[in-house]
Parts: C-alpha cells; structure tokens; sequence
C-alpha cells in the first residue's frame, strides 16, 4: 500500500530541492502518494497568507509531510511559518542529526562526528509570547513586572521595552527529555546530555535540568550528564566526539544545531524530522537562500535526508539505509557535487542540484 505524503514545495529555492528529494526517494521504490502544496512567500503575493488551509488540511490528513525550506522575514512581516506547523500540528520534538559523511569538507577529518540533536519545538522564547514595545499592553506588563520585589524589576522605561516571555514547563520538558532517551535506546546510542543556563535562570532552565535529572533516573542504562550552553558550544568545537545526543530547550536547540552543522560541513547536510503524537513534518535545517532560487545551484543533500529520516518514520527501513548509502557514496566520490561540496568552492566541475539528485537516482539503480 502506498504511503500519503504531504509535498511542501516552500519558496527560494525550495521548489527545486523539493523536486530534487522526490525524485531520490521515488528511486528507492517505495511507493508515495504525493499530495503537492504551496507555503511561503510566493503563494503570500497571490492569496494573502503565506499558509493556504489547503497545505494545511493536507498535512492534517496524511500526518506526515516533507517541507522545502520556507523564507521567514527578519524583523518584520509574518511570522515563521516553521514555527507555526511544530506548534499548530503539536510537533513537540525536534530531531536533527549531525553526521559527517566522507568527501565533505570539514575541520575534523581524523575523528568523524555523528551527534543528535533534539530540541523541544513548542516553548521556551520561541513560543511566541511577545510584547512590542510602547503598546498599552505592554507598558502594562512592565509595570505590573516593576511592582514586584526588587530584584525581579526591569530597569529600562517601560514606554521604550519590548517584552517576550519564556515559558517551560514541567510536562513540555519531561516529554522531551524522554524522547531522547528513548531516540538513544532505539538508536544504540550511549549518552544523552542536557544543554541549559539553569545557573542564571533558575525558574526556567533550572526546572529543565532538575526535571531531566529526574527522568534520567529512568533509564539506567544510558548515561547521563548535563552542560551550560556557552560551555557546550566550546566542547562542541573542541572535542566533539565525547558528545552523543544533545537535549535542549528551544532556543539553544536551534542555535546548537546549526553550530553541530558546520562541525560536519555546513547547514547544506543537516536534515531534521519535527515529531509529535499526531504527525510528522520533516525538512531541512537550512533556509531558502532566495538569492539562489532558480540557478539550479544549491546543495539537495540536507532535504534528501530529511526524505531519508520520512522513510525511516514510515518503516521503510531498507530504503532509507539504501538512500543514505547512495548520498554518501556521491559525496565520497565527489565528482557529482555542488560547488559547496568541492575542495575548492570555485571548482567549475560543480554539478547543480539536479544533477546531484540525478547521480544519486543512478546509485540506487545499481
């Protein structure tokens, strides 16, 4: 029986890595019905909104969707509509993990990176709890702030302070703290650690770590240990092999995955899986780089995996295990790459990305 996806095409060069990765898991034979959207800015300029209810009601039907990347605007305009599927669709967990393949150009050739990072998508700063500075709302807020004790006042004026709230919670923080685990035993994995700032914020971060603590009580078999963020980032450049699986808050997630990303090459071969009880959308840890779109240029590689996490979320295991082998061979052999997977970025011998989807297909022909 065929498995129903949701294709999220996304805008800036997302149409052509979506092209690109359905392609490569059509060749794993894996039988898929396609059920092709539009999110993003492009389909803003023609209905007015940049998620149509048609994208939506599809992803609520099949429960399981592959995005292209999708242009979120800085400081202004609507917001980010990654953002709004994690929340909306309750995908609590975010999977992102950092392997570094054969052929691609990295800082660490004698100790090869696999690490996992898996972020909690719901709270925490992204959760959208925001006060625009000079509304009545929150000039409110800042004064009901001021009038508590002391040492919990905000010292700048309250006509001239934007505002946003950071909640964790205790049930936000176990679920996710026990999908790593869980992911660790699945996987075979040895070590998850949590990553917080619960020296400094005590009632946010510090909830976190004292609710991992308790949860990694559960699974004496996986070792457990625990890191500030700022540390975490420098033992990440250091000495990134004493790192398994990373559990985080929101915010240090994201930071820390696109960190872990240029350990193993850049964000071009970092996919990630967004998951929850009710669905899974999967995409690519990079944008749209809308500069590039319709060059025929960018690295396919990230959205192709995130296709191979998809097929590993549908059981259908050998085909993942064959597509990550043909994108790895393609890399290894580095002949049909793109330009950001050459020795030499300038190498004219660069293929576009659909071409590098297209030496992947032949790999899973043999």
């Amino acid at each position: 029986m065929a498995h129903e996806v949701t294709l999220i095409t996304g805008d800036g060069t997302g149409p052509e890595l979506a092209a690109a990765a359905q392609k490569c898991i059509d060749a794993t034979g894996v039988k898929i019905n396609w059920d092709v959207q539009e999110a993003g800015v492009d389909v803003m300029a023609r209905l007015g909104t940049p998620l149509p209810d048609a994208t939506m009601a599809s992803v609520r039907r099949t429960k399981c969707a592959l995005k292209a990347p999708i242009t979120t605007p800085v400081g202004t305009g609507f917001r980010s509509i990654n953002v709004y599927l994690r929340q909306e669709l309750g995908l609590y967990a975010c999977i992102r993990p950092c392997k570094q393949y054969p052929g691609v150009r990295t800082f660490f050739k004698d100790q090869p990176i696999d690490l996992v990072i898996v972020r909690e998508n719901t709270e925490d700063l992204y959760a959208g709890v925001e006060f625009e500075a000079g509304k009545p709302e929150t000039v409110q807020l800042v004064d009901f702030i001021n009038s508590l004790p002391a040492d919990r006042k905000i010292k700048t004026g309250a006509a001239e302070t934007g505002v946003s709230i950071k909640p964790i919670s205790i049930s936000g923080s176990e679920r996710i703290v026990r999908c790593a685990f869980d992911y660790a035993r699945d996987n075979g994995r040895k070590k998850v650690t949590a990553v917080h700032k619960a020296n400094i914020m005590k009632y946010s971060d510090g909830l976190y770590l004292a609710t991992a603590r308790r949860v990694a009580e559960e699974y004496p078999d996986i070792e457990f240990e625990d890191r500030i963020v700022d540390n975490m980032c420098m033992q990440l450049v250091q000495w990134p092999e004493l790192y398994d699986v990373l559990v985080l808050p929101n915010l240090y997630g994201d930071i820390l995955s696109d960190l872990a990303a240029g350990l193993i090459g850049g964000l071009g071969v970092a996919p990630g899986a967004n998951l929850g009880p009710d669905g899974a959308v999967f995409e690519a840890t990079h944008g749209s780089a809308p500069k590039y779109k319709g060059l025929n240029k960018v690295n396919p590689t990230a959205v192709i995996l995130s296709g191979m996490l998809m097929l590993r979320h549908l059981k259908e295991l050998d085909a993942a295990d064959r597509l990550e082998k043909a994108v790895a061979d393609v890399i290894a052999e580095g002949k049909d790459v793109t330009y950001d997977l050459k020795a030499d970025r300038h190498d004219k011998s660069a293929v576009g990305t659909r071409e590098m989807a297209e030496a992947i297909c032949r790999k899973l022909a043999k």
